[in-house]
């Protein structure tokens, strides 16, 4: 049977195993975390060599340089103006379900002074830089791909790269076998130690975030596929197994190299997606964004603060800038929330703790919108530079 030998429908299964662990037997299932933890360090071997080879493999290949600055410079634009357009879709959507109109009382409270203690903490361009090792990468390869370029070796060192790529590839289709363990740990983890019960509580929070979370994905990024002539649902088919796998880990990392990969064969030429997928990883965060404005208004709903239109657009001002720091470090979108409610002097940042306990369950959603987000991203500058072009997948509109 084919059914048998699809890792997607090993990956579904490990995360419903997961899922009765967690609820049958939390103490083992807590125990799990090891097996997801190991997974995702292994994924993160690959990122860097990935990163800068496609990079350096596709500035080098390039006849014009100037389309990598024409490249990058685009790039940023589209995720500025889309993540400005997630945010102000959360804040939206708080403002019509109204998550945070609930008894207070009946929630859980844990303990945020980690993560509230730095709050007053301006966001560091450079300190951000060099914290976000994925950055780094990419400016190295950009910088070696161009003089690459200038090289009379060029050729030669080319051919020696090409070939170290498709090590590096074939290792990662290897490593990519353990896909449904990685999900089982992650999963089983996370049920285990935070418990379904928890959710009860805060599920029209949640139930909120995941619908304006639909809601974008199917609307805003369906309309911006749709304008490029192809299909959103086509696309999430295609990359299916690297959804399941970001669902089951709760990490966007562990499918960044396959994702590229994927890219790559859709028709997306190697510099564009070697240059807008990791750089979409720390300043196209979608899902994060979304999030982020809408435990923003739900804290003030809690607490029966009401926010002016100006506050309300001061706020998505602010996570504009703070957002970018909420890059590839666990906990740090609470670190950014503490920002973001300690600079508006009108919501209490204690609200933070109601949040601690069902964060974990609403990050599979952040991270699956976000890689969602950076694959259109790379279909729509691939495609306004003419560098896509698709050979045997099925992406075209319906």
């Amino acid at each position: 049977m084919r059914v048998l030998t699809n890792l997607t429908f090993w990956v579904l299964i490990a995360i419903i195993t997961a899922v009765l662990l967690g609820s049958w037997a939390p103490a083992t299932a807590v125990k799990m975390e090891i097996i997801g933890k190991t997974f995702i360090d292994i994924i993160k071997l690959f990122i860097a060599p990935i990163i800068f080879l496609t990079i350096v493999l596709g500035i080098a290949g390039m006849d014009d340089l100037k389309k990598v600055g024409r490249i990058g410079v685009k790039s940023l634009l589209y995720f500025e103006i889309v993540s400005t357009v997630s945010l102000a879709a959360g804040v939206l959507m708080a403002l019509l379900i109204q998550p945070g109109k609930i008894d207070k009382s009946t929630l859980q409270i844990q303990n945020a002074s980690k993560y509230t203690s730095g709050a007053a903490k301006d966001f560091n361009w450079l300190e951000f830089f060099m914290n976000n090792f994925t950055l780094q990468v990419l400016l190295a390869a950009v910088v070696i791909g161009i003089l690459l370029n200038y090289s009379r070796h060029r050729q030669k060192l080319i051919a020696v790269l090409g070939r170290l790529s498709k090590l590096v590839f074939t290792a990662l289709k290897y490593v990519m076998y353990l896909a449904p363990l990685g999900a089982f740990g992650g999963m089983a983890y996370t049920v285990g130690k935070f418990g379904l019960h928890t959710l009860v509580p805060l599920a029209k929070l949640m139930g909120s975030v995941y619908l304006a979370m639909a809601i974008f994905v199917f609307l805003v990024l369906g309309a911006i596929m749709r304008y490029y002539k192809m299909s959103i649902w086509k696309f999430l088919q295609y990359i299916k197994e690297e959804l399941l796998l970001v669902l089951g880990t709760s990490s966007s990392e562990s499918a960044l190299p396959s994702i590229m990969q994927k890219l790559e064969k859709m028709g997306c030429s190697k510099s564009v997606v070697g240059l807008v997928v990791p750089t979409g990883y720390s300043f196209n965060l979608d899902g994060t964004s979304i999030y982020l404005s809408m435990a923003v208004i739900f804290i003030a709903q809690l607490y029966d603060v009401h926010l002016s239109i100006g506050e309300l657009l001061s706020i998505i001002g602010i996570l504009m800038i703070t957002s970018k720091g909420a890059a590839g470090v666990t906990g740090s979108g609470f670190i950014v929330l503490a920002s973001t409610l300690t600079a508006l002097h009108r919501i209490p940042v204690e609200g933070l703790a109601f949040l601690l306990g069902v964060d974990k369950f609403m990050s599979e959603a952040r991270a699956i919108t976000n890689i969602i987000g950076n694959g259109v991203a790379t279909i729509v500058i691939a495609k306004s530079e003419k560098e896509f072009h698709p050979e045997a997948v099925p992406t075209d509109a319906a």
